[in-house]
């Protein structure tokens, strides 16, 4: 793992909690947002290859 010990993922079902879709500002799935001391740092939406979810990791953290 590149990442290991450098940042968490979770997954969630935004259909099976509803409440956290407007939370975040979610309207399109899949979307990724990294949190940093607990606040959204950064959010990219849609698919993203291998390259680009590095590339997009890499700016954030």
């Amino acid at each position: 793992m590149e990442y290991e010990g450098k940042l968490k993922i979770a997954k969630v079902d935004v259909d099976a909690n509803p409440e956290i879709a407007p939370k975040f500002g979610i309207r399109g799935i899949p979307t990724l947002i990294v949190f940093k001391g607990g606040n959204a740092e950064a959010t990219k939406v849609g698919a993203l290859s291998k390259t680009q979810l590095t590339e997009f990791i890499q700016e954030v953290v």
